[in-house]
């Protein structure tokens, strides 16, 4: 087994720490909808100018420079307010610091990528570890002039990095590029504008325990009763004592909505913001909260009933059900998914494929679902996989930290354990194992559905190779269950399988019989043992 990774050890996925659930504001008269933007509009100019405090502070943050600007937003709006802006701005700037230094660390891998494709003899072929040199001169002079374009890109950053310097654009980088591109994107500038503006504005507030409803800002009555504390400019559009401003509607939470109603009851934090879909033209309302997390089952009592495999790819899950002893029972299954189109879309198309997968998973009565921990952050870059853009823009649209994080989400709730396994040669060694012996007249076998019975078995502790032992005394099972199995701690489970020449079987010593030098003789009329190699069959399935 020389050269192949070394394989990260199987482990249960930990559950959520967090609950978000939305609901349409109905109802909402012209003046509500007035009010909510102007709340919107001057809390948002706040938050840009305090983003922009921030970005300038750098490394340079304390919580000094935090308190200053706290100070500096109360007079204009409150001080519950001026703290939901302050950290919303602080968690925006630490996201944009992690995406930098991703961004970095891309850079170097396409450097390093790069430079050693330079080094190499110009049409020399790769491995399947490392790639060869370019095709032609024109192809290595074009990479050695990007090569000191990604330099000087990647000096910059750094340089941007060491200072604390980042860029961010609230309302996001995307729509504000789309304000060159309005026809590509099928928008007039007024509705641009309108999307624009309405990403920028703020409505959002932090939950506090004690307080009234566990929020003193946005808050949500039992009934169902929404009222927002005003900011001290627009505190003569209230409709109530103390600045505040009922709406005309009431809310109900269709979703862990008894959840949310045992919290405000007893006046715990709940989190809310209110937003605007502008394609839609209505309001939505979220409400989220922190909760304890559910503490991971035991592996072994995961798989007392078996488990799924499940094997992510671009346009469907494929899924097989193991029984205890790795075998796959019944039929492969496939939820198939769209991910083209806009990012709701995308996520709704995962959500739904999430939740026929957890339904199956349920009448099945398996407690277990096996998937791949993958991670595409270093295979995206054009520079490792070269012409291959349709490979890349695969890759880039899977969702795979989403899709792991979703469904631990959703399978919390079922009592449905997620095991995450390492991905290393999955697809090869199901589809070289299991692809052939599971396809039958009656049932084809795809390479991912092969992988899915792979993920399955790695996550169960056995290998991923199909061993079978010779019998022990004859042809009956006197001496017992004939297990197909290696235990997880045996020396060597995954090696390949000596081949020694002779029969299949004990009845005869090795080197013995007329087609002892080819197994395959038999079932070939005419041919001479002499002069074939020895070959053994496929392996039978395990009983």
């Amino acid at each position: 087994m020389g050269g192949l990774r070394n394989v990260a050890e199987r482990f249960v996925a930990s559950g959520p720490t967090g609950v978000a659930v939305r609901t349409r504001l109905k109802h909402l008269t012209v003046g509500d909808e007035e009010v909510l933007r102007l709340v919107g509009a001057h809390l948002g100019a706040l938050a840009s100018k305090d983003l922009a405090a921030r970005c300038r502070d750098g490394l340079e943050h304390s919580a000094e420079t935090w308190a200053a600007r706290k100070r500096e937003l109360t007079p204009l709006s409150s001080s519950r307010w001026a703290g939901s802006i302050t950290k919303a701005s602080h968690d925006q700037w630490a996201l944009a610091r992690r995406g930098q230094l991703t961004h970095v660390q891309n850079l170097e891998a396409g450097i390093n990528t790069i430079a050693h494709r330079l080094s190499l003899p110009v049409g020399q072929k790769g491995s399947k570890k490392a790639p060869g040199g370019y095709r032609s001169r024109q192809e290595w002079h074009a990479k050695a002039r990007r090569l000191h374009v990604l330099e000087d890109r990647l000096e910059q950053k750094r340089a941007d990095r060491e200072a604390g310097r980042v860029r961010v654009v609230r309302g996001g980088k995307h729509l504000a590029r789309t304000r060159h591109h309005l026809d590509a994107a099928r928008l007039t500038e007024a509705d641009w504008r309108q999307r624009w503006e309405a990403e920028r504005w703020f409505c959002q507030a932090d939950g506090e325990s004690g307080k009234r409803y566990g929020n003193e800002t946005i808050r949500v009555s039992p009934a169902g009763e929404v009222s927002i504390k005003l900011p001290a400019p627009l505190a003569h559009l209230a409709n109530a004592g103390h600045g505040r401003y009922f709406l005309a509607c009431r809310v109900t939470f269709p979703h862990r909505g008894s959840e949310w109603a045992d919290r405000v009851e007893v006046n715990r934090a709940v989190a809310y913001r209110i937003h605007l879909d502008v394609g839609r033209d209505r309001w939505y309302l979220t409400a989220s909260w922190q909760i304890p997390p559910t503490p991971t089952i035991p592996i072994r009592a995961a798989l007392a009933e078996g488990v799924i495999g499940v094997d992510m790819n671009a346009d469907h899950l494929a899924a097989w059900r193991l029984d205890v002893h790795g075998n796959p029972t019944g039929a492969p299954r496939g939820f198939f998914y769209d991910l083209s189109g806009t990012r709701a879309h995308r996520d709704a198309q995962v959500r739904h494929a999430l939740t026929r997968l957890l339904h199956w998973a349920r009448a099945c009565g398996v407690k277990a679902i096996a998937v791949e921990d993958l991670d595409f952050g270093a295979d995206k870059t054009r520079e490792k996989h070269g012409r291959r853009k349709g490979f890349r823009q695969v890759i880039s649209g899977m969702p795979t930290g989403r899709l792991r994080t979703r469904l631990t989400s959703m399978a919390d709730q079922t009592g449905i354990a997620i095991i995450a396994v390492d991905p290393a040669y999955t697809s090869r060694w199901g589809a070289q194992h299991w692809q052939k012996p599971l396809t039958s007249s009656n049932r084809k076998t795809t390479r991912h559905d092969a992988a899915a019975v792979a993920i399955g078995r790695r996550a169960q502790g056995h290998p991923i190779r199909r061993r079978t032992a010779p019998p022990p005394h004859d042809q009956s099972d006197r001496a017992g269950h004939r297990t197909v199995q290696a235990r997880p701690e045996a020396s060597g489970r995954e090696g390949t399988r000596p081949r020694i020449p002779g029969p299949r079987t004990r009845s005869v010593d090795a080197g013995c019989g007329t087609n002892a030098g080819d197994q395959c003789a038999q079932h070939r009329p005419g041919h001479a043992a002499e002069h074939g190699s020895w070959q053994q069959d496929s392996l039978p399935l395990s009983l």
